[in-house]
């Protein structure tokens, strides 16, 4: 059977990516080069990937470069992509484990003739090169890569996955295990990091960098040199004893400290990466094979797909946004407050939107610092390469401070971050109507107060809205935007504008207490914390949730937070929801100690619970078991994610889990919140319906 026959049933929404053989002549070099060209027919904002069909095309694509005879072969994209690996959109839709099976076999063996060639191969990596792509580049004897080539990486991890076309096998036995496992797995799993050329040719991965303007060109002239021996490739010594130990090791840390076990598919890898140590194809792409076949069919692998997808397409588009042509141009912004979060938000808007920005606060050495703060970040941006000298000294002029409000006046978008406190917030904004035009977006960073209250005493308070950034606001891709009661169309189009720009995922909320993220965390933490009030040790409580893969437990994620503001929310969401929101007298106690976490460490370097908190902490005499810690919390937060769509808090079921996804770190391979509701059965048990219906962010009902 041929690997594209059924192709249309399997993957019925394919977008095909075509391979073209040409033959070039090249001077120097005794023969031609088979140039094979891999495009989807779309620009660069589509990038290529590999269906049953693509593949196919690729492999008679190198029917006709072999048949050519030529003195070398050679693989590259279409502009600025080279190709993001498998059709993840099709993979959801196989239904039995002999199509997956088959798909698996197919990218091995047509990109395994690559490798097996006795003509020399090159990978032309001329823009980004994501899993399967990148195994496609490895799979060739010698790699080049464009200077401006972005995303270089092996995300599979993060989607609960694992490299399945090669890159187990053949990464660690080019760059050595343990930059196989930085790359795999470390990277992955830490908010899916990716690569730049330099880093990657540095570790290895490729040959050589060449400058982007005549990349083919070079490509081509240093293939010759190759080719004819008067340029030598030198690879690193692999370590296969104890180097390679060392490394399976530091991967099974990574995977305990970051998911726990519960994610199966990032097992996979560290056991693939172990066979490698071997560097026998055979065996290691049989069980590449294998195991993929088997995690296409789990539930973990279309969670992840799902998540994938929401990420990709619902965020890029999002829901209840009004058109964008109601949007006002936003040519200056203003900040006020000085502090760690408004420096941030200085630079970050700075960076995207570059257009001036003016910080303001109380008094001028609280903005001298601010400014000063947003400059040093700047700088080291520069250090690291980031930006040129000119790029540095531009952005800096940008960012200013200044006493007087006034300087807002021509201002288009002004956003606070000051105290958490309504009364705080209120006179901010009615001092700033004093001085900006009535188009101005006011926005407010709030955490869990009413957008619309902020802006009730306001003469224009349509202009008020909501924009909720997380910490750190370079780092966290969410942006909660809440819509008050009045705010109005303009407003609401200028604010996604704007957050587009800056580069954030933005999700239309309503303006309910907490909004998503944090009401659900509250929710969840609460429980948590109320278990410890009755009697749990906090021992038992903090493993409760491990699990689930979460990429902090509850006591940490309450130090991240901060004692103090955690507490100011659960007060917010108390006086909202007082039957379901409970207030810890020793979480009060705990803040007032000025307490910033639960944990310490022995002389021994054991981590123990602080005994000033074991002291201050009032137990009672009613401790649960682990499992029935997360019972209680999984039961709360499938109550509350209900009440939350049955309020309209957002449009549907995946904005909340997008906000799970971008804004707490839910993993991937849990689908977001509400699929693995649905899948563990508390959906049902708590609510008496599922989330979604049965396929969705799971295998498709048999």
């Amino acid at each position: 059977m041929s690997i594209d026959s059924d192709s249309a049933a399997l993957f019925p929404d394919e977008v095909v990516t075509r391979a073209h053989t040409r033959l070039v002549e090249v001077p120097g070099l005794d023969g031609r080069v088979a140039l094979v060209t891999i495009d989807n027919g779309h620009d660069h904002t589509k990038p290529s990937t590999f269906g049953p069909a693509g593949l196919a095309s690729l492999d008679s694509a190198l029917d006709e470069a072999f048949a050519a005879e030529p003195a070398a072969i050679a693989v590259t994209g279409k502009p600025f992509v080279f190709a993001v690996g498998a059709d993840l959109s099709g993979m959801g839709q196989l239904s039995e484990r002999e199509y997956a099976h088959r798909i698996a076999k197919a990218g091995h063996d047509v990109f395994r003739r690559l490798t097996e060639s006795e003509i020399p191969t090159f990978a032309f990596v001329n823009g980004a090169a994501l899993g399967g792509g990148l195994e496609l580049a490895l799979s060739c004897h010698y790699r080049t890569v464009a200077d401006n080539a972005g995303a270089i990486a092996f995300p599979e991890c993060f989607l609960g996955l694992f490299p399945g076309w090669g890159g187990t096998q053949l990464l660690p036995n080019l760059v050595g295990a343990d930059q196989a496992v930085t790359v795999i797995l470390e990277n992955s799993l830490n908010q899916n990091k990716m690569l730049n050329p330099g880093k990657a040719t540095g570790m290895g991965i490729f040959d050589i960098q060449l400058e982007s303007p005549d990349f083919l060109e070079e490509s081509l002239r240093w293939a010759v040199r190759v080719v004819n021996g008067s340029s030598t490739v030198q690879r690193a010594e692999i370590d296969r004893g104890q180097g390679w130990d060392d490394a399976i090791t530091r991967a099974k840390e990574i995977a305990a400290s970051k998911t726990h076990g519960a994610s199966p598919g990032v097992n996979k890898a560290v056991e693939l990466l172990e066979l490698a140590r071997n560097n026998d194809l055979d065996a290691g792409y049989a069980a590449e094979t294998e195991a993929l076949a088997d995690a296409l069919m789990t539930d973990e692998l279309r969670a992840g797909l799902y998540a994938f997808d929401l990420t990709q397409k619902r965020a890029k588009k999002p829901a209840g946004a009004p058109d964008k042509s109601l949007a006002n141009d936003v040519n200056k912004v203003g900040v006020v407050g000085a502090g760690l979060m408004a420096g941030q938000l200085a630079l970050l808007f700075a960076r995207r939107l570059e257009v001036p920005v003016v910080l303001t606060d109380i008094d001028q050495g609280r903005i001298d610092k601010g400014v000063a703060y947003v400059h040093g970040e700047i700088d080291k941006l520069g250090a690291k390469g980031r930006l040129s000298s000119d790029g540095v000294n531009r952005l800096k002029a940008l960012v200013t401070g200044s006493l007087d409000k006034s300087a807002f006046a021509d201002a288009d978008f002004v956003i606070e971050a000051v105290f958490e406190e309504m009364s705080v917030k209120q006179q901010v904004f009615g001092e700033l109507e004093q001085h900006v035009s009535p188009e101005t977006v006011l926005a407010t960073n709030t955490s869990s107060l009413s957008v619309g209250e902020m802006g009730a005493k306001l003469a224009h308070p349509e202009r008020v809205v909501g924009f909720h950034f997380f910490n750190p606001v370079a780092v966290l891709p969410l942006l909660e935007i809440v819509r008050g009661e009045r705010t109005d169309d303009t407003t609401l189009a200028t604010a996604f504008t704007v957050g587009k720009k800056l580069k954030k995922s933005c999700v239309l909320t309503a303006d309910t207490p907490a909004f998503v993220v944090n009401r659900l965390l509250t929710r969840f933490l609460g429980e948590v914390i109320a278990s410890v009030d009755e009697g749990t040790p906090f021992e038992v409580a903090d493993r409760a949730l491990n699990p689930l893969g979460l990429p902090m437990s509850p006591m940490v994620l309450l130090q991240l937070v901060g004692p103090a503001i955690a507490q100011h929310v659960n007060e917010t969401m108390h006086a909202a929801y007082p039957d379901r929101f409970g207030l810890s007298d020793n979480l009060r106690r705990f803040v007032d100690a000025g307490k910033t976490g639960v944990w310490t460490t022995d002389e021994a370097g054991n981590q123990i619970v602080d005994p000033e908190v074991a002291e201050l902490w009032q137990q009672g005499d009613e401790p649960l078991s682990e499992e029935q810690v997360r019972d209680r919390a999984l039961r709360a937060l499938a109550e509350e994610a209900r009440i939350m769509l049955d309020e309209d808090v957002v449009v549907e079921a995946a904005d909340l889990d997008l906000c799970m996804l971008l804004g707490a770190g839910w993993p991937f391979w849990l689908g977001g919140i509400t699929p693995y509701l649905d899948r563990s059965g508390y959906s049902e048990l708590v609510n008496g319906k599922r989330f979604h219906q049965p396929g969705v962010a799971s295998l498709p009902s048999s």
